[in-house]
């Protein structure tokens, strides 16, 4: 079958090119002048390319087109999350320039980029090929970055990463080859037959489809590598897997199980998917007590908040996915100005990952202790933060739905959160202890730590959703 490709259907993809010539210019600039150019111009270059490709996607919002024979849809949803993924590479790329050693940066940021690419990528998939393809792009990035660290640990984090994702995809690639068989077509439009039901094959395939995508998620029970991938990886990477690899997979997760799935047999086929997001909330919740490092606290806290955002897609309601939405977009904010705070405290060895390094902080850096307070009063949900009328809007979705047990799993979840974010506040606003700073002021850190902080309570009064 052949397809008529039109200017459209390479427009759908130009945000995603201009990105990936972006990690082809930082690599030229680098091999040109390499004893020249400073780490700030590939920042700078990174910055510039990711604002290009922003501004072209925000010319696809409020359109819809099925490109390249609908391989890849250009809708509202498929910009917001591919905007959240550019949200991800600016808050994470200038971390480089306060972390990381110079003679490894232009590679690790067009990495970086090319990754984010994948989720663009994942984020439009139309068709089972589309989200395998943009899922190896962000998955081969990524385990390169992980160990692209003289510190210890940095390299098992990468290695373990890459046998356990490896193994994920597997199961997701052995679905998508049984779903293909009960279809006879990698299109996900051709998923909604209701006749599919009584196919083995369409059951088991979606079922090992799911199993993909909760490693991706990292889900409970798949998700033990999370802590220690995150601890392992370069502070700006790990940054930048926890809200890029959410937005792209939570993407694909949306489309298929959402609005690909047949209408009739939904609630069977989904019914696994909200129980694992109700034990998450809870798991990730536990997990977090006992944590001493604020990037393994941040995994186990993306875990519960990954089961936040799926409790508001129960029932595949329009004002479920709109509260996803808003509360993912604000969760990226959150969790990306907590590791631009944890950039401010660090030298190369990451002080800053370290909780007992943000004793006292209040007195030595007030502006960073508040910052932090915010994004942490905005994960536990508390007002006026974005946070809190997120979490509102999840439990007024889950309940108008039918899902009253989701909402009230959110509560006990949120009440267990709530020691484990403020022994941290309360931490750097006790005069017993004062750690030392690592390092000087880093003021690209800073911007963004302040940016996302005023973003966290901005969108509280202004939120994109009703």
């Amino acid at each position: 079958m052949s397809i008529n490709l039109t200017a459209a259907d390479w427009n759908a993809l130009m945000p995603v090119a201009v990105l990936g010539c972006t990690g082809l210019l930082v690599l030229i600039a680098d091999l040109a002048a390499r004893q020249y150019v400073p780490r700030y111009v590939a920042i700078a270059l990174s910055i510039a390319g990711t604002f290009v490709s922003g501004a072209l996607l925000t010319q696809q919002y409020g359109t819809q087109h099925s490109a390249f024979g609908g391989g890849f849809i250009v809708d509202d949803a498929s910009v917001l999350f591919q905007a959240i993924v550019l949200l991800a590479v600016l808050g994470s790329v200038v971390l480089y320039g306060a972390i990381g050693s110079a003679r490894h940066m232009a590679g690790a940021l067009a990495l970086m980029l090319w990754s984010a690419c994948g989720a663009m990528v994942m984020a439009g998939a139309g068709s089972l090929m589309t989200i395998f393809l943009g899922l190896e792009l962000l998955s081969l990035a990524l385990y390169t970055l992980c160990g692209m660290s003289d510190r210890a640990g940095a390299r098992e984090a990468a290695l373990k990463y890459l046998i356990l994702s490896s193994t994920a995809t597997g199961f997701l690639l052995y679905g998508m080859a049984l779903l293909f068989g009960a279809t006879g077509s990698v299109a996900l439009s051709a998923l909604s037959n209701p006749a599919l039901a009584a196919n083995p094959l369409f059951w088991l395939g979606v079922g090992l489809f799911f199993v993909g995508i909760a490693f991706k998620l990292s889900l409970v029970p798949f998700h033990t590598w999370a802590p220690d991938v995150y601890e392992g990886a370069p502070l700006p990477v790990t940054a930048f897997m926890s809200v890029a690899t959410k937005a792209g997979v939570l993407a694909v997760l949306a489309r298929f199980f959402l609005w690909s799935l047949p209408a009739q047999h939904g609630s069977a086929l989904l019914l696994p998917m909200w129980i694992v997001a109700g034990i998450s909330m809870i798991a990730g919740n536990v997990g977090m007590l006992a944590q001493i490092d604020l990037k393994r606290m941040l995994a186990y806290s993306g875990i519960a908040q990954v089961g936040y955002v799926l409790a508001a897609l129960a029932g595949a309601s329009s004002q479920g996915l709109n509260a996803a939405l808003y509360y993912f977009t604000a969760y990226s904010f959150m969790n990306l100005g907590a590791f631009a705070v944890a950039a401010l405290l660090s030298g190369n060895r990451e002080e800053g990952a370290q909780l007992a390094n943000y004793a006292g902080l209040g007195y030595r850096r007030p502006w960073a202790a508040f910052a932090m307070t915010v994004f942490l009063l905005a994960m536990a949900g508390l007002p006026p933060t974005a946070g809190f009328l997120g979490k509102i809007l999840i439990l007024r979705s889950s309940v108008a739905t039918g899902y009253v047990w989701l909402g009230a799993l959110l509560i006990v979840g949120t009440a267990i959160s709530l020691y484990a974010y403020g022994r941290v506040i309360r931490s750097m606003y006790s005069r017993e202890q004062t750690a030392r700073d690592a390092k000087p002021f880093a003021p690209l850190a800073a911007i963004s730590a302040t940016i996302c902080a005023v973003a966290v309570i901005v969108l509280t009064f202004f939120p994109f959703t009703r």
